[in-house]
């Protein structure tokens, strides 16, 4: 089994052909799919296809893109939006200083009211970042989400070591996606090579981040496999092998649900 830990499913991108994407996913073995939300108003989209797919799980938050007009009042509406049984994590919160749609302090403030409630939930967080390594490692550690037994993932990794062993250090896990596969990516493949492989999961990021094969194409959850070849050979790996750590990775990082 494969699991793709994170994919917008939701995207338009995906209006004309989800039942075959999820279909093909099956096909190569993904039988588990984690969607988070990126605002309050996707957070509904999401769930709804949690529940039409067998499968298909999700994670609410709001990303630090989506956070310019933030509210703390949003906590409440996700507190309840996560009481949901398809809901497996608080996501995709974060921070993303690339971009800079929303005021840094204002992004700071609802990475930090949303890793608050994961917390009080006792949910993992799934964690963007984007140029913001220091000011996100700053925010982890002053949280209480690494006193939970599984805090939390940074997703499609792409940054240094040291921020990485950081996280590692407070239980976080590591996704990747697929820019593990493109042939200029040696300084990221080192990095998966000193990550304990107890401590990778698989991601698409689609409709993003294609691997090299399909690249400048729309990413899919299938194609997660092609990431998994290449960590496989990073470790020195059988494919079996690496899709079987990863996946137990994954279960044990959103719960038993994902059996």
């Amino acid at each position: 089994m494969l699991i793709d830990t994170h994919c917008h499913l939701d995207f338009d991108s995906f209006d004309a052909d989800r039942g075959e994407v999820i279909n093909r996913a099956r096909e190569a073995g993904v039988n588990r799919i984690v969607v988070p939300s990126l605002d309050l108003n996707n957070c509904e989209k999401v769930l709804g296809l949690a529940d039409m797919y067998e499968g298909v799980y999700a994670a609410v938050g709001i990303h630090p893109n989506s956070s310019k007009d933030w509210r703390d009042e949003w906590v409440g509406k996700l507190r309840t939006l996560a009481q949901r049984k398809e809901v497996v994590a608080i996501g995709e919160i974060g921070l993303d200083y690339y971009r800079d749609r929303a005021p840094r302090e204002t992004q700071r403030r609802s990475l930090q009211a949303q890793l608050g409630l994961a917390a009080e939930l006792n949910l993992p967080v799934i964690l963007h970042n984007r140029q913001s390594d220091s000011d996100l490692i700053d925010a982890l550690r002053t949280s209480d989400n690494s006193d939970l037994d599984e805090p939390g993932v940074l997703h499609s990794f792409s940054t240094t070591w040291n921020t990485a062993a950081a996280a590692l250090d407070m239980g976080y896990y590591l996704g990747f996606s697929g820019p593990v596969t493109y042939k200029k990516a040696d300084e990221l493949r080192e990095v998966v090579s000193k990550v304990p492989m107890d401590r990778i999961v698989l991601e698409t990021d689609a409709p993003f981040l294609a691997p090299q094969k399909y690249r400048g194409r729309r990413n899919e959850p299938a194609y997660v496999s092609l990431v998994a070849e290449r960590i496989a050979m990073i470790y020195g790996l059988e494919y079996e092998e690496l899709t079987q750590q990863t996946s137990e990775n994954a279960i044990r990082l959103f719960g038993k649900s994902l059996t």
